[in-house]
């Protein structure tokens, strides 16, 4: 089958969410299946919900060929003083419902020998920003622990990969800004004060420039990468 004419099986978490629409959008055009989950039908924190909507969508569908999990909270706080509210809900949603979400689907890729997984971190999980401590520190046990999965599962012949976006234009990125305002040229350029580097590239990441990447990993012109971190930022992290 060559790669124009790849029809695959997905599943879309946060798709309701900037990058998550993104991609069931994408997914849609080209002419796959696709199934998009989001609260409140469908939380990644409840594992046994998680599970048994798994087998339930498999046993009707038939087996998913690749997983996109973008679905994610971001809540600021200061390392300084810890907001554990903040800490304890960012470890929930992004890295135990990572967990949940990406575990339930390498079981049954492996079983299979066959399946792509790509999920989303952040350029916080590897570079500091002031002011985002529990969501850096849940991006970073993400990201690790996505790459143990990937480890784990290429024996199998299962691809995990992570796609680490910088800024990009969704509802997550506005609501940080004061209310009614555009703040995308102040991301662009930076804030010294904060220790953070501005956006080579001069714009904010699209949506769709997200999802493409998340797209081009789960596919077979990506069969050969597996626990690759794709930084999606425009040059932000200078590539760190």
């Amino acid at each position: 089958m060559s790669r124009e004419s790849e029809k695959l099986h997905y599943l879309v978490t946060g798709a309701r969410g900037g990058i998550g629409a993104a991609v069931v959008s994408e997914l849609t055009a080209a002419g796959h299946r696709v199934h998009g989950w989001d609260l409140p039908e469908h939380d990644i924190t409840d594992q046994p919900a998680i599970e048994k909507a798994m087998a339930s969508l498999e046993n009707e569908h038939g087996p998913l060929d690749a997983l996109i999990h973008t679905a994610g909270t971001l809540l600021a706080d200061s390392a300084l003083a810890p907001d554990v509210a903040a800490l304890r809900h960012s470890l929930e949603v992004n890295l135990l419902g990572t967990v949940n979400i990406c575990s339930a689907t390498a079981r049954r890729m492996i079983g299979r020998r066959n399946g792509s997984i790509v999920a989303i971190s952040s350029n916080a999980a590897a570079t500091p920003r002031a002011g985002m401590a529990a969501y850096g520190a849940s991006k970073a046990a993400t990201s690790s622990w996505l790459r143990t999965l990937g480890l784990e599962c290429a024996p199998h012949g299962v691809r995990c990969n992570i796609v680490t976006p910088g800024s990009t234009n969704t509802p997550m990125l506005r609501g940080m800004w004061q209310e009614g305002r555009d703040e995308s040229a102040k991301v662009i350029a930076g804030n010294p004060e904060q220790f953070r580097l501005g956006i080579p590239l001069g714009r904010v990441a699209d949506p769709e420039d997200i999802a493409r990447a998340c797209i081009f990993l789960s596919s077979s012109a990506a069969r050969h990468i597996t626990m690759h971190d794709l930084r999606v930022d425009g040059g932000a992290t200078l590539d760190q």
